[in-house]
């Protein structure tokens, strides 16, 4: 198929805007404390070895995505024993967090600009035998080179919304050049996979595979941590509010001010989506006139505090199962939720705003079962806290339909990996 006049004007758009591109993306990863020897990744310059047999190649744009994938990788390495395992991803945070979750055989490096040149020189040292995409990762050159050089590509987790579909058809020829390099596309949901097939994907390539995210192993727990917390907290209530936004803390915080009018011992636990973000959030609590210990500054709970504020990576599965009530944020505003695999792992009943949109799939039947709850504002938010505060045993039965929810999603991660090898020449 011949590559469109689009493409090619992308190409040489990309490899003028390189240098600009490269700036940026290094002042934000040196602000956030990456080393000078991991810069150049973006560039296509690797800082590891290839390890020796086979490789295959996952590409995920940031926490969630990566995170995503890391059971998907285990229980490959677990299928295929000669196979080694390189992530990419673009964001200082995913880095930090992979280097302390990878499964065995695997590695992380940062995602190559989407410049040929630089796709190349990544190519060129990397020599994956597969390349797997992550939800919505569709980077022209990165897949029409990985193509050109024979790497049998996938789209796993696939997810394409209404509002993505109307940008590819402004381009039908473009977005069948970019579809059809896939040999296999796993969307997370029959609405995702026809909108795939209606951009030009092939049909016979698309499968719902379901949402990754909810074959993930519960998140880590760190023992040591949750008891000190829980020796702090000395028996008090406790509710947690995670991956909050900008604009959704306030929230948040008023509904704890009515909360604490009626339990005057609750506990807030604040785990803001980018931890970067808590000495802002630290001012919202202090104007909400509430008071408030922070995780990242080494302060402890004690009698007096109202929030404790855990802007911190890597610890939200501590948190999560510290509490029988988890508020999901990136609902209240129009953001598309998170993931509420997480906490009903847990253990924990999951309340909800409205904006659902890319876990609607998941987040129906938790609503059918009484696993979660959705809310509308900060005074519904207190309300659905405060009734399962007042009633232990409507909680208990939300945190058990939630923990079995999870946990039956388990098993469709085997078909998924069938598929892969197979469409992958994995086997």
């Amino acid at each position: 198929m011949p590559t469109p006049l689009l493409l090619r004007g992308y190409q040489l758009l990309s490899a003028i805007a390189a240098p600009i591109a490269y700036r940026h993306i290094t002042r934000k990863l040196r602000a956030a404390g990456v080393s000078e020897d991991r810069l150049s990744e973006h560039m296509g310059y690797a800082s590891l070895s290839r390890p020796e047999g086979r490789l295959i190649w996952f590409h995920a744009a940031s926490v969630g995505e990566s995170l995503s994938v890391l059971t998907l990788i285990r229980r490959l390495g677990d299928r295929l024993p000669d196979a080694s395992f390189l992530v990419t991803s673009g964001t200082a945070n995913s880095a930090k967090i992979l280097a302390k979750r990878l499964p065995p055989r695997a590695l992380h490096q940062f995602a190559p600009l989407d410049v040929p040149v630089v796709v190349n020189r990544f190519y060129h040292h990397w020599a994956p035998d597969a390349g797997l995409f992550v939800e919505s990762e569709l980077w022209p050159n990165l897949l029409l080179h990985g193509q050109r050089a024979g790497v049998p590509l996938a789209l796993v987790n696939a997810r394409m919304s209404e509002k993505s579909v109307q940008s590819w058809r402004r381009w039908p020829q473009t977005a069948q050049v970019v579809v059809s390099v896939f040999g296999v596309l796993l969307a997370q949901n029959r609405l995702s996979a026809d909108n795939l097939v209606s951009v030009g994907a092939d049909p016979d390539r698309v499968r719902v595979g379901g949402n990754l995210k909810a074959t993930s192993d519960p998140l880590p727990v760190n023992a040591e941590t949750r008891d000190a917390v829980l020796s702090q907290l000395q028996g008090r209530p406790v509710w947690v509010a995670g991956s909050t936004h900008a604009g959704e803390e306030a929230v948040v915080l008023q509904a704890h001010r009515i909360l604490v009018s009626r339990h005057p011992d609750l506990c807030l636990i604040l785990i803001p989506r980018h931890p970067e973000r808590g000495a802002d959030v630290r001012s919202l609590i202090h104007e909400t006139g509430l008071t408030g210990a922070r995780r990242s500054m080494g302060e402890p709970i004690h009698g007096q505090t109202q929030v404790y504020l855990a802007d911190t990576l890597g610890e939200t599965g501590t948190w999560y199962a510290l509490a029988p009530i988890v508020f999901l944020g990136g609902s209240l505003k129009p953001i598309g939720g998170h993931n509420p695999f997480e906490p009903a792992g847990a253990g924990a009943v999951v309340l909800t705003g409205p904006h659902v949109e890319h876990f609607v799939e998941t987040y129906d039947p938790m609503l059918a079962i009484g696993a979660a709850e959705t809310v509308q504002d900060g005074a519904g938010l207190a309300a659905s806290v405060d009734a399962l505060l007042r009633n232990p045993t409507r909680c208990a039965a939300a945190q058990t339909a939630a923990r079995g929810f999870a946990g039956d999603r388990q098993a469709d991660l085997d078909t998924v990996i069938s598929i892969l090898c197979t469409r992958l020449n994995l086997i």
